[in-house]
């Protein structure tokens, strides 16, 4: 009667009611910008005030007419001891050589400034030093000398005014670039801002200061009259015939053996080759001759240096090692040569020296004897010489390296200083020891090699040195080093005398 049945499952949609949907979606106001400001009001016065200076009044001073018999006889009774004791005060050699020092007592020898331009191109050493006519102001020249081939470096003539008192000790007051390494450099003995100096590529050329936008007067060129290899030195020699503008002369040495005299001023803003010299290998003794070397071979010339009581006579130090005295009066003209040049070049030598082994670095005649004279060279010796004598009177081995430069005191006769290879500055006082310096410094920026030189010759005090990073230091010297002693000058008669001994 009953059974159980399963029935398919219907399904419908309500009529009345809608299926529900959802979906996503955001909303975002503006974006908000923000800005942080700060504002405060700040009020400042200084004001200074100060009572006017009180002045004390000065004592008024008066002669007093005194016609009393007292001061008449007193008068009577002095004046003749007076008298007498300045008539031997007239003829009195008691202060000969006494200097009244200006400056302040100093004990130390500092270093005053360490100079450099922050422009320069890294590899360019210091090749030269000069002061200028005031002492006041310092040219570096700068260059290499390591150089393989024809030079294509930019180089730079730099000065400072060691005087100012806001040096920039990293920022040259006057740079001037220079087309090619410049090997050396040298002030006019008489105007401040009037300059010399000497290429890679054997140009001599002038400069004047005071004209900041045009410096460059005239250049030598590179001509038959110049020079064909790097010029060594340049220096102004006192024409004792010359007058007004010309005054001075202008001597440049280089490498091809050539001793050029020029005629240079600012005036005629031009340079002319008055006379010339060339140093040749048969100018060396033969038993110093080395090889095969041929007699008419060209010897570069390394340094010069003229006498200070003759100007016509002057010594030379050449690549081959040979020191030689020579004369400006000359008239040994040389044979045919392949040299051209527009004015005849004679044979300066007179007087061949014991030679260096190897390249002479620096010569330079001692300003308080005649015949003495220093060098110093790659042989790591230091020698003075009499010019009465073929070998050295004195001969001084630092062991510290190459010796790139050698200078006199100009305020102390027994004092000279050098430079050398390991980067120190030797200074040596002779009154106190003909062996050993009296002080070593170090002068070279990690320890190179220092090139070159100079004193100042108008501010006693001051000694530059020049080193291969391209480092100036100006060292200030104690009173031990600047001041004379009486009678100093005879420690230099008695290194002479023992030339005729």
């Amino acid at each position: 009667m009953f059974s159980d049945e399963t029935l398919d499952v219907i399904e419908f949609k309500s009529s009345w009611k809608k299926e529900r949907r959802v979906r996503d979606s955001s909303t975002q106001t503006s974006e908000i910008i923000t800005n942080d400001v700060a504002a405060q009001s700040v009020d400042r016065h200084e004001v200074e005030v100060q009572t006017d200076e009180v002045y004390e009044k000065a004592t008024p001073y008066r002669f007093v007419n005194d016609k009393s018999q007292e001061l008449r006889d007193f008068l009577e009774r002095v004046e003749p001891m007076l008298h007498t004791q300045l008539e031997k005060n007239l003829h009195s050699h008691a202060f000969d050589g006494y200097d009244v020092n200006w400056h302040e007592e100093t004990k130390t020898v500092t270093c005053v400034h360490t100079l450099s331009h922050a422009d320069l191109e890294p590899g360019l050493n210091v090749t030269g030093l000069s002061w200028n006519s005031t002492g006041s102001t310092v040219a570096v020249s700068y260059g290499r000398f390591d150089h393989e081939d024809w030079c294509t470096h930019k180089s730079l003539l730099c000065t400072w005014n060691v005087d100012r008192k806001n040096i920039n000790p990293k920022k040259a007051d006057v740079a001037v670039d220079v087309s090619s390494c410049l090997m050396c450099v040298a002030f006019h003995p008489e105007i401040p801002a009037f300059i010399a100096g000497g290429t890679f590529n054997g140009e001599v050329q002038l400069w004047d200061l005071s004209q900041p936008d045009t410096p460059l007067l005239t250049s030598s060129g590179i001509e038959d009259d110049s020079h064909r290899d790097p010029v060594s030195r340049v220096i102004w020699v006192l024409d004792p015939e010359g007058k007004g503008k010309n005054k001075y002369k202008l001597v440049s040495i280089s490498g091809d053996g050539k001793i050029l005299v020029w005629q240079a001023s600012p005036q005629s803003k031009e340079i002319k080759l008055l006379d010339g010299f060339l140093l040749l290998a048969e100018s060396m003794p033969r038993s110093m001759r080395k090889g095969r070397l041929r007699p008419d071979a060209e010897m570069g010339v390394t340094a010069i240096s003229y006498t200070h009581e003759d100007k016509t006579l002057f010594v030379v130090g050449s690549e081959g090692g040979g020191v030689f005295k020579c004369s400006m009066n000359s008239s040994d003209r040389l044979a045919a040569t392949h040299i051209q040049s527009s004015v005849p070049l004679k044979n300066p030598v007179s007087f061949a020296f014991t030679p260096h082994v190897g390249p002479v670095y620096a010569v330079e005649c001692s300003p308080y004897h005649r015949n003495l004279f220093l060098t110093c060279g790659i042989d790591q010796t230091t020698r003075v010489y009499s010019m009465l004598q073929t070998k050295p009177v004195l001969e001084l081995e630092p062991a510290a390296g190459y010796i790139f430069s050698a200078r006199w005191s100009p305020v102390r006769p027994s004092v000279f200083a050098v430079v050398t290879g390991e980067g120190q500055l030797l200074i040596y006082d002779l009154a106190v020891h003909k062996v050993n310096p009296v002080c070593t410094l170090e002068a070279g920026t990690e320890k190179k090699p220092v090139y070159t030189l100079e004193f100042n010759l108008h501010n006693r005090q001051l000694l530059a040195t020049g080193d291969e990073l391209g480092d100036v230091r100006v060292w200030q010297l104690n009173d031990d080093l600047t001041l004379q002693d009486p009678g100093e000058q005879t420690v230099l008669v008695d290194l002479a005398d023992s030339a005729l001994e």
